[in-house]
């Protein structure tokens, strides 16, 4: 045998080896809020990102990865962004990777310590700060990083409290689709804005897609603050049909997912038929097809602090609608 075939060989023993001493953490043992899964087809493993802020004692600030092969054991994390000491930032929120033009493409949210220049709307002495916030995207060649920004600024407009952002491709337009925070509007949006080819930027104005209060039972108060959080679109393979998930909190139904479907087809919409798939106090959900072929519903449950955990359920899609069934039970190997 040729010596370069003995080196690769005692390499890829060794990188076995290390796989199999590496940590492993079951799904229900890891604190997550708002997970996001990136299924690679090349490598047959999913990314589950998560904001370092999650896990105590992570000791940096920004969004790591954990790796699995099927869903249910996972590698310890590792960091693929990691904020520079001294930043503006506060929290990092709602990460998010998707593959596109070659590359790899992670959104998230980050939340300034300062504040915008503009009035609250309303004058209540409890309403919240309006704290700088909005989505940034950040750059890297592989789905494990490491991510490198952009631009310095985030893709939202600055002067806005945004969040949530989420990649959605129509024919060959990029458009960013994100939330305009309900602190700034009283009734919170959802939004999309065209970017440019490379996603360097954006390509043009944003534009309304839907409010808070277009879904059903929503506070009817005009100085109640309407939640909207967590959109991602889903086109239907069977009918072509555009879904988007997104949450909120609705009285009696606590924090949710509801289901809207484009009338056009089209991110333009407009967006009907708001209603909710998931009412058992977990959101902030998003869709991908497992390494088996299902469709999968991912959420985090319950919306409450360090209690929160990956859940992951099947999702029927019939070409008209969007049907969550039973708790996906993923084959450990």
């Amino acid at each position: 045998m040729k010596p370069t075939n003995i080196a690769l060989l005692a390499a890829l023993a060794v990188a076995a080896i290390a796989r199999a001493q590496a940590p492993v953490l079951k799904t229900e043992n890891i604190h997550v809020r708002d997970p996001f899964i990136f299924a690679d087809r090349k490598t047959s493993t999913y990314y589950l990102y998560a904001q370092a802020g999650n896990r105590a004692g992570s000791g940096f600030q920004g969004v790591e990865v954990y790796t699995s092969t099927n869903l249910n054991e996972w590698t310890a994390p590792r960091p693929v962004l990691t904020l520079p000491k001294g930043t503006d930032v506060a929290m990092v929120w709602a990460p998010e990777v998707h593959a596109y033009q070659g590359a790899y493409y992670l959104f998230v949210t980050l939340t300034a310590r300062s504040t915008l220049a503009v009035e609250k709307p309303v004058a209540a002495k409890g309403w919240p700060k309006m704290f700088k916030r909005g989505t940034w995207i950040f750059r890297a060649d592989a789905p494990d990083g490491p991510f490198g920004p952009l631009k310095d600024e985030p893709h939202t407009p600055p002067s806005w409290m945004a969040l949530d952002g989420t990649l959605y491709v129509e024919g060959q337009t990029p458009y960013l689709v994100f939330c305009h925070e309900w602190v700034q509007l009283i009734d919170g949006a959802v939004d999309a804005v065209e970017l440019k080819r490379d996603l360097s930027g954006a390509a043009g104005e944003p534009v309304r897609l839907f409010r808070a209060s277009d879904a059903p039972g929503a506070k009817s108060g005009p100085q109640e603050g309407k939640v909207t959080d967590g959109p991602f679109l889903y086109r239907s393979p069977k009918s072509g049909a555009l879904f988007m998930i997104w949450s909120t909190f609705i009285p009696g139904k606590a924090y949710c997912v509801l289901l809207a479907r484009s009338e056009s087809g089209r991110i333009a919409g407009p967006w009907r038929d708001h209603a909710p798939i998931y009412t058992t106090n977990g959101g902030h959900g998003m869709i991908f097809t497992a390494l088996d072929g299902k469709l999968l519903l991912a959420l985090h449950q319950p919306n409450t602090g360090p209690l929160e955990r990956l859940r992951l359920f099947d999702l029927a899609d019939d070409g008209a609608t969007l049907r969550v069934g039973g708790v996906y039970t993923p084959a450990t190997r």
